[in-house]
């Protein structure tokens, strides 16, 4: 019992990375012939471990027909598999002391543990577990069918503006499989076979598709003992895994949309079209959503919410998606406030950073708050796992975590306003009111 309370004292605190000090983070990797990538990273700073695996399969890789199923997975692989007894996946890592979870996005699905670092082995066995024994029968199907439906009403059919992800992207992708979020269509995830689930999961939740990542307070050698032994007799994928090759086209005039939902007050959703993740102009975006909406100080606070009083709450962000995606800006209407009005209010400092340098003030800030969001997402092992996993998965280039703040640095002011004006145009822009029921 002390141990498990000095263990999870130790996760709470979040295991801050020695890295966050040296501006550098170190990392091997390597190949096991069945085409899994596994990579180390080695702090000694607390004794915790994270060990993360990240298949290349989200919502995009999967069947217009049957959307859904990346997110049903990630709640189905933690049903037990045949050595794990169904349901003790979670209290095995939390009676040893450690913390776990998933997420699931377009591009990819995520999971990974925390454990005390002399519980590495655990960890191991238990995701090699996850990847060659998970248990797809009709017990945990139906189980996690309830569950995922659940999860739909509470968190988009019965939430204020639940729906809003929805509308963007049923909207703003015609063609590419962007056209819908990885929480599917239940009807999908009805309809489907237990066969169906089980050729998906032997499609993409196999070595050749997947990154291992191991970090935190480990001995290397005595780690790659440990996935040797776990790993390497996992046989390689043999089914050829889908791709979506699909291009969106170019969006060439504005589009407008209304949607009702159950809603006290109006919202303005501007969506833009947006390079991919990873390109020089994505990290200029980011940098444009700060000016608009990080913080107390952000533009589109002080204008619109404290000097206006148009709105009440306003936001704007870049989804980090593999393939081209969105940049968005929303508010929602303070009592009184028309769509219009709102929607005029906030294509007008659109307008400012379209036409307008931004003042040298702004951008050193907008500098210093990338460098911090890039030492606090550096600064735990989860984080760092995280970033490691994500290059080799987007770019098979997992040196690029230590590449990415140097990307921001050399943005400067002209290109803010050069991406501004070439991608938060009228003509890419689609328009969405989100209005209470009552007024439809």
């Amino acid at each position: 019992m002390k141990r498990f309370i000095l263990s999870s004292v130790l996760l709470a605190m979040g295991a801050l990375s020695a890295t966050a000090q040296e501006g550098r983070i170190k990392f091997t990797e390597y190949d096991l012939p069945n085409g899994l990538h596994v990579v180390l990273h080695e702090d000694h700073t607390t004794p915790i471990v994270a060990v993360s695996v990240m298949y290349h399969v989200g919502s995009k890789n999967e069947d217009p027909q049957r959307t859904g199923f990346a997110h049903f997975f990630e709640h189905l692989l933690f049903e037990g598999s045949e050595n794990i007894k169904r349901g003790e996946f979670m209290k095995l890592v939390q009676a040893n002391g450690g913390v776990l979870n998933a997420n699931t996005s377009h591009d990819r699905t995520y999971y990974f543990e925390e454990l005390p670092s002399n519980q590495l082995e655990l960890g191991l066995w238990m995701e090699a577990e996850r990847m060659l024994h998970a248990k797809i029968d009709s017990v945990g199907i139906e189980t996690q069918r309830k569950v995922v439906k659940e999860e739909k009403k509470q968190s988009y059919d019965n939430r204020p503006y639940g729906q809003l992800m929805n509308v963007v992207f049923e909207n703003a992708f015609t063609v590419h499989p962007y056209h819908w979020m990885p929480i599917g269509k239940e009807q999908y995830i009805d309809q489907a076979k237990s066969s169906e689930f089980m050729d998906f999961y032997k499609t993409f939740y196999v070595p050749n598709n997947a990154v291992l990542v191991v970090a935190g307070d480990i001995k290397p050698e005595q780690a790659k003992e440990w996935i040797n032994k776990y790993f390497a007799s996992i046989p390689k994928g043999t089914k050829a895994i889908p791709r979506p090759t699909a291009v969106e086209p170019q969006q060439t005039q504005e589009k407008r949309v209304t949607f009702h939902d159950n809603v006290q007050l109006p919202a303005v959703i501007l969506a833009y079209h947006a390079p991919k993740i990873g390109s020089d102009d994505f990290y200029a975006l980011q940098l444009l959503n700060q000016l608009l909406s990080q913080g107390a100080s952000s533009r589109l606070q002080k204008q619109i919410v404290d000097k206006d009083q148009k709105a009440l709450a306003v936001g704007a962000f870049a989804l980090p998606l593999e393939d081209p995606g969105i940049v968005m800006m929303f508010g929602i209407a303070n009592m009184g406030v028309a769509p219009d009005a709102l929607e005029k209010a906030m294509k007008a400092e659109v307008a400012k950073v379209r036409t307008e340098l931004i003042s040298e003030a702004e951008f050193k800030k907008l500098q210093n708050q990338a460098e911090n969001d890039f030492a606090s997402e550096n600064g735990r092992i989860l984080g760092v796992a995280e970033n490691l996993a994500t290059n080799y998965t987007y770019y098979k280039n997992t040196g690029r975590i230590n590449t990415e703040l140097a990307t921001y640095q050399k943005i400067t002011r002209e290109d803010l306003k050069r991406v501004a004006d070439k991608y938060l145009s009228d003509q890419n822009c689609l328009v969405v009111h989100y209005l209470p029921k009552e007024g439809k």
